[in-house]
């Protein structure tokens, strides 16, 4: 195939969201790609991720990511094949994890490119459990989390592509887990996955009640709390950490389609009454363990001692409702666009 004869088609962001984003905030651009130079190689796109922080960067606002420029391609983890190259370092052939993704073709000269290592695991499972969302699932525990052998972990969005890995990665560190989870299909997963207690917190009206739930399985109190909700989750759950507890705070997506601001916990008290914890973190400062991590995640999955579950929608067109999708709860596991 002539590089010149190559279409590919990409979601641009066409105007800034207003609380919950909707279809009309993204438009399909078509393209014809260019000649490449030398030091360039084109990427055909084979799987995309969709993931909760790409709704912060909707907005033109001061975040950790820049924003996405009206107009502009939008990105995101992707992987896909090199199928023509003028780099010395990427063949044809080869398979990588680049951050170009909402777009099925893309030119690269090598920067934030990576090839895929040798393994057994499938090629999407770099989008999760052996990519970003795996890390941050293992980092956020362990090395923030600092979680031991018989503590007491809770974890909000249990079923989400980082919660459900929490809950596997602390029963294998012989942890009691109770996790938190959307629905009846979530929780009954969750439960096949060896989680000693999850509720349905859509089963309750507010932080009091979610709190009671929750103590109803952890009369010991919690020792280490994996965040990636907030509202009344966080609120729950600064109530249920024992003294000295330790929380890891992935994410707010409670917070994230806001149009006004939410009033914050009322019990903030407890962070100096019980001595806690508590670290915000952002994986990408930790990725000098993705190496040693994706040793171990081999191991265990070899072992049956991790499995994962992945949410899939087809084609370029389905990425923006399988973006929206995540704020309504449609994933189990990782989301991910096939192409």
């Amino acid at each position: 195939m002539s590089v010149n004869t190559i279409t590919s088609r990409g979601y641009a962001l066409k105007q800034r969201p207003n609380g919950m984003p909707t279809p009309d905030c993204f438009e399909l651009q078509t393209e014809t790609l260019p000649s490449l130079s030398q030091g360039q190689f084109i990427i055909k796109n084979l799987w995309l991720s969709v993931d909760p922080y790409m709704r912060g960067r909707m907005s033109d606002a001061e975040s950790y990511v820049p924003p996405f420029q009206l107009g502009e391609l939008m990105q995101g983890s992707a992987i896909g094949e090199v199928i023509e190259s003028q780099h010395p370092d990427f063949k044809v052939g080869d398979k990588v994890n680049s951050m170009l993704g909402w777009r099925e073709y893309a030119i690269s000269n090598g920067d934030m490119v990576q090839k895929l290592p040798a393994t057994s695991l499938p090629e999407q499972s770099f989008l999760g459990v052996a990519g970003m969302p795996g890390l941050t699932a293992w980092v956020g525990l362990n090395i923030i989390g600092e979680v031991k052998q018989g503590d007491t972990v809770l974890v909000s969005a249990a079923s989400g592509a980082v919660g459900s890995l929490v809950c596997q990665f602390a029963k294998i560190k012989g942890c009691r887990v109770i996790g938190s989870a959307g629905s009846a299909e979530k929780v009954e997963w969750l439960k096949s996955l060896g989680v000693d207690a999850v509720i349905n917190y859509k089963d309750y009206n507010n932080a009091a009640e979610l709190e009671a739930a929750l103590a109803e399985h952890c009369p010991n109190g919690v020792d280490v709390c994996y965040e990636n909700v907030g509202g009344d989750h966080l609120e729950a759950a600064l109530n249920l950490l024992n003294r000295y507890g330790k929380m890891a705070v992935c994410g707010m997506i409670d917070l994230y389609n806001l149009s006004d601001a939410k009033a914050g916990p009322n019990n903030l008290a407890n962070i100096v009454k019980k001595s806690l914890k508590i670290q915000g973190f952002i994986v990408s400062d930790h990725w000098e363990h993705y190496p040693s991590y994706v040793a171990q995640l081999s191991q265990w999955a070899a072992e049956g001692k991790v499995s994962w579950k992945e949410t899939t929608r087809q084609g370029i067109e389905s990425t923006p409702d399988a973006f929206l999708g995540l704020f309504k709860g449609e994933n189990i596991g990782k989301m991910l666009i096939q192409l």
